[in-house]
């Protein structure tokens, strides 16, 4: 997830960005899950923080951080 994150927003180097590239060309689960990123994106725009609920926003950092524990 992190990976492509950073390759929508151009944060890989150019190195990283290319072997990203090589295995979308292999892996058919990473290229649906891009499309797939790609289209959630589009559907739900760009979120500030004034854009979401305290609740919301709660719920959303918990389980990132239960992710990351992982």
């Amino acid at each position: 997830m992190e990976l492509v994150t950073d390759f929508l927003e151009g944060a890989l180097s150019e190195e990283d960005e290319r072997r990203f590239i090589e295995h979308l060309a292999e892996c058919s689960g990473c290229e649906t899950y891009l499309v797939q990123f790609r289209q959630t994106m589009a559907t739900t725009g760009e979120l500030t923080p004034d854009g979401i609920s305290p609740d919301a926003r709660q719920q959303l950092l918990t389980v990132f951080r239960d992710w990351r524990r992982q």
